[in-house]
């Protein structure tokens, strides 16, 4: 007997109550990480144990994930690096750098549309877009 795991089942529970944003910054992940702490007051760190590691042409890729929990809330955002070495994690979005998904407590429009303002003043941004679920043809691999 096989047992078949359900990506599709998988990918609907990790996405329920999260809002995911594309960035176009061509700046390195941790000069990002700290504009964003600096711009929010949060504080993003590198969690090494949910980066994502994908095999493709005989190669090992290794996307880092910046990890902030939001203190007195359920909600925990996670800045995903979407390029290393040529690959991308999402390949239908070459053109995005990084994509954060906030996760956990529902997140209001205002909210989320105060977050894309301030994202859009930190130099060397070029583009915010909130990508829905619709277009993310990859989306398992954003779980970890």
């Amino acid at each position: 007997m096989k047992l078949k795991l359900d990506i599709e089942e998988m990918a609907e529970g990790f996405f329920e109550d999260t809002r995911l944003l594309g960035i176009m910054a061509p700046v390195r992940d941790y000069q990002f990480c700290w504009q964003l702490n600096r711009l929010f007051q949060f504080n993003f760190r590198i969690n090494n144990h949910i980066e994502i590691q994908l095999r493709k042409k005989q190669r090992n890729y290794f996307f880092t994930v910046f990890e902030y929990p939001e203190p007195a809330t359920s909600r925990v955002h996670y800045l995903y690096n979407n390029k290393f070495d040529g690959e991308y994690l999402l390949p239908e979005f070459k053109h995005v750098d990084f994509l954060w998904l906030m996760k956990g407590d529902a997140v209001s429009d205002a909210f989320f549309d105060a977050t894309i303002r301030r994202i859009r003043e930190i130099n060397g941004v070029q583009l915010v877009n909130e990508l829905t679920n619709e277009k993310i043809k990859n989306k398992g691999q954003l779980i970890f």
